[in-house]
């Protein structure tokens, strides 16, 4: 049994059970047996891959989608250029070596990190060296001024809280022990206010997701666009509203019981993406229509940028660039299961490869 299982064994039974989202927080973030404090989840060596990580590509269109959005806005002088959850940098890095080209986009940017992990920052810091990036913990910790931001998988792995409808009301699936083991259970019978509206299409025993995070997380970036301008990109897997259990433990690339090794995983789950629109709206800004991220890439030029890459390639490499293009864009793979979403200004159209 490793440490951190031990902890919050001896926690339930000090405390008694605790909700799914206090037992993702200590999974992810504990200072010390944490997830993101103790293993290198990127990568093929790694639990999972990003597309950053799958090709360069994809970086390169988000950077040039958001370069556009910034000259179609007035070009501003002073920017942020902010990333949320930035990996090993691979995403910025590819993005800011696609806008190298882009007038004037360079000089008028500061770069901003939003990276609580100091090893991951480490490694950041090594993919930046050649552009001074600023690191801070928080959002709100960005300076106000127009933002141009990036979020990819980054709130799928926000800690979420599981209800199960129970008549009327709602019963709160929690973490507990069996037989001196963590197991599932569900929780008394309660109104839950922030799940009122779903009662309206649920049926009784539908398991539906809130994410504690993710509204406070929109509202500080959407309330800096409204008042500077700029724009959000924010890619994740997930739909319009959550339905159904998707939390999910990955390690080398397999799924695995979340409740097996804590701190060892990487846990996620799908975004709720109606809630992070009405918050945006509610802050003052506008958003897109939800894309699917092989729609928004072949509206950018993904299909276009493979040739060109493709050119001088062959054998191993140039099938490893159209497995990528594949990877990417293909409706079986991440094409259908990710979605895109951009936030503005209100009034103020999308970035490029996203509609009103």
């Amino acid at each position: 049994m490793n440490a951190l299982k031990t902890q919050l064994i001896a926690r339930i039974n000090t405390e008694g059970p605790i909700s799914l989202a206090d037992y993702m927080a200590e999974c992810l973030l504990h200072p010390d047996h944490g997830y993101y404090t103790t293993q290198a989840p990127f990568g093929t060596g790694g639990d999972f891959t990003t597309a950053p990580e799958i090709s360069q590509m994809f970086g390169e269109l988000i950077g040039l989608s958001l370069a556009q959005s910034w000259l179609d806005q007035g070009a501003p002088a002073l920017f942020t250029l902010a990333e949320l959850g930035p990996g090993r940098g691979t995403l910025m890095a590819d993005l800011l070596r696609a806008t190298r080209g882009v007038p004037g986009f360079h000089s008028a940017l500061q770069l901003y990190l939003v990276e609580a992990s100091p090893s991951l920052r480490e490694q950041q810091a090594e993919a930046l060296k050649d552009y001074a990036p600023h690191w801070v913990d928080v959002i709100d910790a960005l300076p106000q001024q127009p933002l141009f931001l990036v979020a990819n998988e980054f709130f799928d792995a926000l800690p979420i809280r599981q209800f199960v409808r129970d008549g009327e009301g709602w019963r709160e699936k929690r973490i507990g022990l069996a037989e001196g083991d963590l197991t599932f259970g569900l929780g008394p019978e309660a109104p839950q206010p922030a799940l009122e509206h779903r009662l309206l299409d649920t049926k009784p025993d539908d398991l539906v997701e809130l994410s504690p995070g993710a509204a406070p997380v929109m509202a500080s970036l959407a309330q800096r666009i409204a008042a500077h301008g700029g724009a959000a990109l924010i890619i994740d897997y997930g739909d319009w509203r959550s339905l159904g259990d998707t939390l999910q433990a990955l390690k080398s690339h397999k799924p695995v019981d979340p409740l097996e090794t804590p701190g060892e995983a990487d846990l996620t789950a799908h975004v709720d993406f109606e809630v992070l629109c009405s918050v945006a709206t509610g802050a003052g800004c506008a958003h897109s229509k939800l894309t699917p991220q092989g729609v928004f890439l072949e509206r950018l030029g993904i299909t276009e940028r493979a040739r060109s890459l493709a050119a001088p390639l062959q054998g191993a490499a140039l099938e490893n660039l159209i497995a990528a293009h594949r990877r990417l864009t293909h409706p079986t793979e991440m094409g259908n299961l990710f979605k895109v979403l951009g936030i503005t200004q209100a009034k103020t159209p999308p970035p490029p490869g996203l509609n009103a």
